[in-house]
């Protein structure tokens, strides 16, 4: 089945509307607009929230969720986060389903609040309180200025906002643990009494979001505002761990939107150095004539291929409710890790081989790549989940799914890595110990991306992908820890310069079938991906010659000073 896809909201006033020429703050009001549209598009459902529908994933591969980082920030904390965590205790509350279609519809905006601005990951000492009173009402409060909320957009936008609000439970002087409220922050147009919010400054180089310092003072709830059962859990740890699994699925998620940002870089690079020329004597050629612009786009194709088919084999064993909550989270964060650096590498390089024009923001790959660092923290750093996970897999706590193609020169990889640091980790008085966060934590994050690599071969592989795909992908691969390989594998340096000569000379004469087959051409608005919008572009531009009068009366000040000197 095809994924869905909603191009034609590219069409509506809220998309039509050239952004970039907006300020700021109007920017980042649009986006709601934008989100709105999107997310009515892709018509979702509770129970493609709650079951992690292929509906729910194919909303975070929309190409479409590129295109403004703002406007999918605000629809994933509406409909994952917000929704899906309301989602969990629905049961024997027909009022919640209303709140979750109210939602759906954006007839409200949904936000998420666990981080505080003195607690970021260390969500262990939560300072917000929710203190039940005599009545059965609960007293929501932040203590200290380090209890207020970090980041969530709640600053009035028109339409009524809501939270699913992380506080420590009280209960005649008792700690219930940390659980989550649903809590009005505002009405649309005021914050609710007792609740204030700040503006945040808008972060530099990706789309504009109206993050927001939210802070509460003693706000009086329902007892209705409590999700979850009310009595005290023997299992504390594990109730809030369940009730924050959104930010699992959150992981994986976002992890999903590094397919679409690697194929559009792969696609406006791609195309570029196609169209590009450069002479050589008397005749003209493209510059993918050149092994250093083949290198980066064939490479950036073999990958777009293989995260792709990574990510459908690794949303299928997420949502598989009989696997190991362990196992799930593990897929979530290694999905996340392998995307990102993925998306982030590619981006990178080929903007970078499009010269001066690929640090054009009009040409969407600064852009992208600034959103992508945005994503690598968002609902979970992805050190810190790397750090997590290869401690336990190297504790032997559980295991990742074995390989399919044991003998894959990345498969062989995992295996070294993983035994070299178990061994390292073992001969250690402790997994806390100096010793262990030395030699071991620092290379976390490899071990993980280790694991993603190897899972995303096998994924291609069953998935059917060329053996020229998937020889170009295991030779980018390998550039990573190029050392291992020769110690371990009998691949000298030459040898692997010799395998990757090899992968590139089949896969060029594809190179434009490959593009094409990338399927994101209607969501393309970079002006250097071909002649005709190049030449639109330019023709839009503005105009500065000896015919008209330009009105400097903006510049006042500046030109005064300019003659003073």
């Amino acid at each position: 089945m095809s994924a869905t896809r909603v191009p034609h909201v590219l069409r509506t006033p809220a998309w039509k509307v050239k952004h970039r020429d907006l300020p700021l703050r109007q920017r980042a009001w649009l986006s709601y607009d934008r989100a709105m549209e999107v997310g009515l598009a892709h018509n979702l459902t509770a129970n493609d929230l709650a079951t992690l529908t292929p509906k729910f994933w194919d909303l975070h591969t929309d190409p479409i969720t590129c295109l403004d980082g703002a406007a999918t920030t605000l629809l994933t904390i509406q409909y994952n986060l917000c929704a899906g965590t309301i989602t969990q205790y629905m049961k024997g509350r027909p009022e919640l389903a209303a709140i979750v279609d109210d939602l759906l519809k954006f007839r409200k905006i949904g936000q998420f609040m666990l981080t505080e601005t003195g607690h970021g990951l260390d969500v262990d000492h939560l300072e917000t309180t929710a203190t039940q009173l005599p009545n059965g009402e609960f007293l929501f409060h932040s203590p200290t200025p380090t209890a207020s909320k970090y980041m969530p957009p709640t600053v009035p936008t028109g339409l009524p906002t809501i939270g699913v609000v992380f506080a420590r439970m009280i209960v005649k002087g008792e700690d219930y643990g940390v659980r989550p409220f649903l809590v009005p922050l505002n009405d649309g147009k005021r914050m609710c009494t007792g609740v204030t919010a700040k503006l945040l400054p808008y972060r530099e180089g990706s789309c504009p979001v109206n993050h927001a310092i939210t802070t509460f003072k003693n706000v009086r709830l329902p007892a209705s505002a409590l999700l979850g059962p009310f009595e005290k859990s023997d299992m504390q740890h594990l109730q809030f761990l369940k009730s924050i699994w959104r930010i699992a699925v959150g992981s994986i998620a976002l992890g999903s939107i590094a397919i679409p940002a690697t194929k559009l870089h792969t696609y406006i690079g791609g195309k570029y150095s196609l169209r590009r020329t450069v002479g050589i004597g008397e005749k003209q050629v493209s510059l993918l004539y050149y092994r250093t612009q083949q290198i980066p786009v064939l490479s950036a194709i073999a990958q777009a291929y293989v995260l792709e088919a990574f990510q459908k084999w690794a949303a299928q064993k997420f949502s598989d409710t009989d696997e190991d909550m362990r196992v799930r989270h593990g897929i979530a964060s290694i999905l996340k890790a392998v995307g990102v650096q993925t998306a982030q590498g590619v981006g990178l390089n080929l903007s970078e081989r499009c010269g001066a024009q690929g640090v054009q923001a009009v040409n969407m790959m600064t852009n992208m790549h600034a959103e992508m660092r945005g994503i690598a923290i968002a609902e979970g750093d992805i050190l810190v989940l790397s750090i997590r996970l290869a401690t336990e897999l190297l504790l032997e706590r559980y295991e990742m799914p074995a390989s399919t193609n044991p003998n894959s020169l990345l498969a062989r990889h995992e295996a070294g890595i993983i035994s070299k640091y178990r061994d390292l980790l073992h001969a250690a008085p402790h997994h806390r110990s100096q010793e262990v966060n030395k030699r071991v934590l620092p290379h976390g994050q490899r071990i993980v991306e280790a694991i993603g690599h190897r899972m995303a071969y096998d994924a291609g592989v069953a998935a059917g992908l060329s053996p020229d795909i998937l020889a170009m992908y295991e030779c980018h691969v390998m550039k990573y820890d190029p050392a291992w390989y020769v110690e371990n594998a009998g691949l000298n340096i030459s040898k692997q310069e010799e395998l990757e000569a090899d992968a590139l000379d089949a896969l060029l004469p594809q190179v434009e079938s490959l593009i094409k087959g990338l399927g994101v051409e209607q969501y393309v608005a970079a002006p250097i991906a071909s002649d005709e919008s190049w030449q639109e572009f330019v023709e839009g531009l503005e105009l500065f010659d000896g015919e008209g009068k330009v009105d400097l009366s903006g510049q006042a000040n500046h030109l005064s000073v300019a003659a003073r000197l």
